[in-house]
């Protein structure tokens, strides 16, 4: 495997692309009846489907372990804006191709970019150079990591709310033996993730992370045997799509918030209980009967 397919191409990036993030569903609980399966999209690069109310985003480049060039990261951007602004759709899993999760930018391609280098300076104006990067998502993602996950890769896989790692996936800051510095999330996410000791191991050593160890630092959240990390995710993308949308999403919002944004324990309490509130009259209130009646204890559900 050459060196340079792991380098994580941070340049090369003059995309006019604009965010559109909304989304909320009504009424409790269940879902009675999904949208049948069918392609939501199919490009060169990134492959989208629709399952019901979970939509699969692949990176579609097997042929250099799904590096992502300025097509790829253009169509991951779009292809995640078009599942946030979706009211058909709950969660989205993404993956790659082929065996690999993603091996970072594509170096070959940006060692031969002879056009002068672009980047959006202010990252609330513009995509990151893999893509989607610098989104806030309004609904759950979930990555589906087989293979490597390194450099560019990894901080797309941070992107994600949770990450189902395969036995033998390998992760880790592979950009850092060519000076190729994390702006692509890297070092906001991660050491808010695993905590700031551990990401500065892996972010000054550039070492490799198997899936137990990532397991045993939070980085991963699920480890699977080999080949299972697609059907795996998907099914807990139904699982969590499954739970009163409106609900899940302000807590996420709510727990989001905490973490990046409050500047104190007050102002984070404040802001749980002004969007928690909101969901009272739509979800809670309908969710108390359906317990009074039986549905949901003892964790059955619908």
């Amino acid at each position: 495997m050459s060196d340079i397919s792991y380098r994580k191409g941070f340049l090369v990036i003059n995309l006019a692309l604009q965010s559109r993030l909304v989304s909320q569903t009504q009424n409790i609980p269940i879902i009675e009846k999904a949208p049948s399966l069918h392609k939501l999209s199919t490009g060169q690069t990134v492959v989208s489907e629709r399952r019901g109310f979970v939509v699969t985003v692949a990176i579609n480049r097997p042929e250099v372990r799904n590096a992502v060039n300025q097509e790829t990261a253009g169509r991951l951007l779009e292809e995640l804006q078009a599942f946030d602004s979706d009211p058909d759709l709950n969660v989205a899993v993404l993956h790659g191709k082929g065996g690999n999760f993603c091996a970072g930018y594509d170096l070959k391609m940006l060692a031969n970019q002879k056009a002068p280098l672009k980047l959006e300076q202010d990252v609330t104006k513009g995509p990151g150079p893999m893509g989607p990067s610098r989104l806030q998502l309004s609904k759950p993602l979930i990555a589906a990591v087989s293979g490597y996950a390194v450099a560019g890769g990894l901080e797309l896989a941070l992107l994600a709310d949770l990450r189902v790692v395969e036995e033998s996936a390998v992760m880790g800051v592979f950009c850092r033996r060519f000076g190729v510095p994390l702006i692509d999330g890297g070092t906001v996410r991660l050491p808010r993730l695993i905590g700031l000791s551990r990401a500065l191991d892996l972010i000054m050593t550039g070492r490799p992370i198997g899936a137990q160890e990532a397991l045993t630092y939070g980085l991963a959240n699920r480890v699977v045997p080999d080949g299972q990390a697609l059907q795996a995710a998907v099914q807990l993308a139904e699982q969590i799509s499954s739970f009163p949308q409106q609900c899940l999403r302000t807590d996420r919002s709510s727990a989001v918030y905490s973490c990046y944004d409050a500047q104190s324990f007050t102002q984070a309490m404040q802001y749980e209980f002004d969007h928690g509130v909101q969901v009272i009259q739509a979800e809670a209130i309908p969710g108390a009967v359906q317990f009074s009646s039986g549905v949901g204890r003892g964790g059955k559900f619908p």
